[in-house]
């Protein structure tokens, strides 16, 4: 049984996933820091100010003008509707979605270009120029009209 497992882990796509997996989580918290700290700036910036973490509708409660959304939460019975960090999250997730169709789509064109084409098979039959049926291609003589067959 443990050889079993060991042969099961040791698989190449097992291995593959992952890299994949640990490769993903560090660049998922790449692109979560480029959209806050890079990409929602300026874009608050333009709607004069507005800072999306903090774009919140209370649901349940009362909470003063101005308060943050961490104060909000730590506010006793306070319920929040939280549409500002869904905002960061979708576009986290357009992000990656963009790096990773871009990474897919340049590793197929990568596999394609690096393909070679299958040889063409040699032919195995030729025609006899006198009654046109097909004949192997080693033949010397037809086995249809019996005429000899050039090489």
């Amino acid at each position: 049984m443990l050889k079993d497992f060991r042969d099961f882990i040791m698989k190449g796509n097992v291995l593959d996933l992952a890299v994949a997996v640990i490769i993903g989580g560090a660049f998922g918290k790449i692109v979560s820091s480029f959209v806050t700290d890079i990409i929602m700036p300026p874009i608050g910036l333009l709607l004069g100010n507005v800072d999306f973490a903090n774009l919140f509708v209370v649901m349940k409660g009362a909470v003063p003008a101005g308060t943050s959304l961490a104060e909000a939460q730590k506010i006793a019975g306070v319920v929040t509707w939280n549409w500002g960090l869904f905002v960061n999250n979708v576009i986290n997730f357009l992000i990656v979605a963009l790096a990773i169709f871009l990474v897919v789509r340049a590793s197929n064109r990568m596999t394609t270009a690096f393909k070679k084409p299958a040889p063409a098979a040699a032919p195995t039959t030729k025609e006899c120029p006198y009654c046109l049926s097909t004949v192997p291609i080693k033949a010397t003589r037809c086995p249809n009209c019996t005429s000899e067959l050039k090489a």
